[in-house]
């Protein structure tokens, strides 16, 4: 007869221990999320949280480009996105700037087009599957080489964010202070764009393009209600990411569900919790309220 023991490890560590293919695809969602949260903290914090949504969009012609000529390749995919990306940034950027046209709806505008054009160039060259892996991902399927990229991005992400950190703070909270210390805005601005759009990229396979920004913007939504001082919300969107990562992943191979829109449920669930539960929640807020007498 199967103790509680037994039951706890085959559920919890047994597919883990036994299978290759779970440990690769653990080991790359804690990787993105220890990078893709904190990003998705500073997007919120500077209001730009549908930014991530639009720059998972607009990744797509890129990697249905790579695809058309290199097929899943992930080095051509991972390069036409991180390039398509950066180039409908820019174009946003430019529009801004030639036009009455916000930054963020000349992105909603951008994003819609390279969406369809994606899905039209994928769908032309490759086949359903193809095109669902590509949208949606597939974390149980990380290779090696999905796997160092990966690592290399949440690498360079870190490193990035510890030493430019107190730049990021200042452009975000208080960038007319940032010019007059005598900083360039644009440059602490562009290469967070950098950062966000690489860690879309590094995401696209584990989560796919549709699905690598709940990992991002989740966690970090959820975070702010738990924490008013930044450097706790980082912590909390990291956990929360792994969190969901490690639940998710556990759900999608007990229930064979698809791994990438089951972790970013989990995601929603923990974001659901934090609605209610957080000091910033509901039930705090409604416990709080004065009560009438009479």
């Amino acid at each position: 007869m199967m103790t509680t023991w037994q039951l706890l490890w085959d559920t919890l560590i047994g597919p883990f221990g036994e299978f290759a293919f779970m440990r690769r695809a653990l080991v790359a969602t804690l990787a993105l999320s220890l990078s893709a949260a904190p990003l998705g903290v500073f997007l919120t914090l500077r209001r730009m949280s549908l930014l991530g949504d639009a720059l998972s969009h607009a990744v797509l012609p890129g990697v249905a480009v790579g695809f058309m000529l290199f097929g899943l390749s992930l080095p051509a995919m991972a390069i036409g996105g991180v390039a398509a990306g950066l180039l409908v940034a820019g174009i946003a950027g430019l529009i801004s700037r030639a036009t009455s046209l916000k930054e963020d709806a000349s992105l909603a505008a951008l994003y819609l087009v390279a969406l369809a054009l994606g899905v039209a160039l994928i769908s032309r060259q490759g086949s359903q599957l193809d095109l669902l892996h590509i949208l949606f991902g597939s974390a149980l399927g990380v290779d090696a080489p999905g796997l160092l990229l990966v690592a290399g991005v949440t690498s360079v992400s870190l490193l990035a964010l510890a030493t430019g950190y107190r730049g990021l703070v200042l452009e975000t909270f208080d960038p007319v202070f940032l010019s007059a210390s005598g900083y360039r805005g644009w440059v602490w601005q562009q290469g967070f764009l950098m950062l966000v759009v690489l860690n879309l990229v590094a995401g696209f396979q584990t989560l796919g393009t549709l699905m690598a920004v709940g990992l991002m913007m989740l966690p970090a939504v959820s975070a702010r209600l738990w924490h008013e001082h930044l450097s706790a919300q980082l912590v909390n969107a990291s956990v929360q990411a792994m969190l969901a990562s490690l639940a998710g992943l556990l759900l999608s191979y007990h229930f064979d569900t698809p791994s990438g829109p089951t972790i970013i449920g989990c995601a929603g669930v923990l974001y659901a919790l934090s609605l209610l539960l957080s000091p910033g929640g509901w039930l705090p807020r409604l416990m709080k309220r004065p009560h009438r007498v009479g």
